[in-house]
């Protein structure tokens, strides 16, 4: 299962920071970051998720009020509508 974070469209609310510590704030530009993700040619963050975390990562992308996060299963398919 992997995570895809447009940080783009993040707004700075930090409820995915609340949910998953795969999440950290970043107050000096008021946005979330991603930790330990890889930045696509598009511009999106992407990182594994660790089996332990799977429930946490899918809660955060469910509480993102401008739905900037997205849960994948290994097939591409989105897990979290």
């Amino acid at each position: 299962m992997k995570v895809e974070y447009d940080r783009d469209t993040c707004i700075g609310m930090f409820q995915c920071v609340d949910e998953w510590e795969g999440f950290e704030k970043n107050v000096d530009d008021g946005k979330a970051d991603l930790v330990d993700a890889e930045e696509t040619d598009d511009g999106v963050f992407v990182r594994e998720v660790p089996e332990d975390a799977e429930f946490d990562a899918k809660f955060a992308a469910r509480v993102c009020p401008v739905e900037a996060i997205r849960v994948l299963d290994d097939d591409g398919e989105q897990l979290v509508p």
